[in-house]
């Protein structure tokens, strides 16, 4: 890996693509934090997520752009997630194959049913199920759109299809 690593760097992908994991791995290797966007969504308690307003969640979000050095990690494309984008130095789309996506969606689950692996929600089939269609609207809707958004002329980027495979 180079050692010119950007300060800034926000990963997208599709539930089930790696986002996570890579911005784990790249944070362990270049000791630059990570944050979750859901985690910046949700305040986690053990009984139960509360979603944070709009003015929570993007205050949130405002003090971790401001700081120094980041890893941002998430599937949202939302409005309020661009200003992120926009200060990212490197936005890193991990374009998962659909299948595999499919196949670790359903590795996860039984990984945080049997307790083997941590989740930051209660793996419900409720939300087992919700991934399937986050991820089939992820393909439909969001893929287009930010494939769209990578083609801009002021922006860095690097589209993986796996997400062990970076050379940053």
């Amino acid at each position: 890996m180079n050692r010119n690593i950007p300060n800034k760097i926000h990963i997208i992908g599709s539930v089930g693509s790696g986002k996570t994991t890579l911005a784990r791995n790249l944070s362990h290797k270049t000791n630059v934090p990570y944050y979750e966007l859901d985690n910046v969504v949700w305040k986690r308690h053990k009984s139960e997520d509360i979603r944070r307003s709009d003015e929570e969640r993007d205050e949130c979000l405002d003090r971790i752009i401001r700081s120094d050095r980041w890893i941002i990690e998430g599937a949202h494309t939302h409005d309020w997630v661009f200003k992120s984008f926009q200060n990212a130095d490197l936005i890193i789309f991990l374009d998962t194959p659909y299948a595999i996506r499919i196949i670790r969606i359903i590795r996860r689950f039984i990984l945080q049913k049997l307790g083997i692996e941590k989740a930051n929600y209660t793996p419900t089939l409720n939300i087992f199920m919700k991934m399937f269609k986050w991820n089939a609207g992820f393909e439909k809707q969001s893929k287009p759109m930010i494939l769209n958004m990578l083609r801009q002329d002021n922006i860095k980027s690097l589209i993986l299809k796996d997400n062990r495979r970076i050379d940053l």
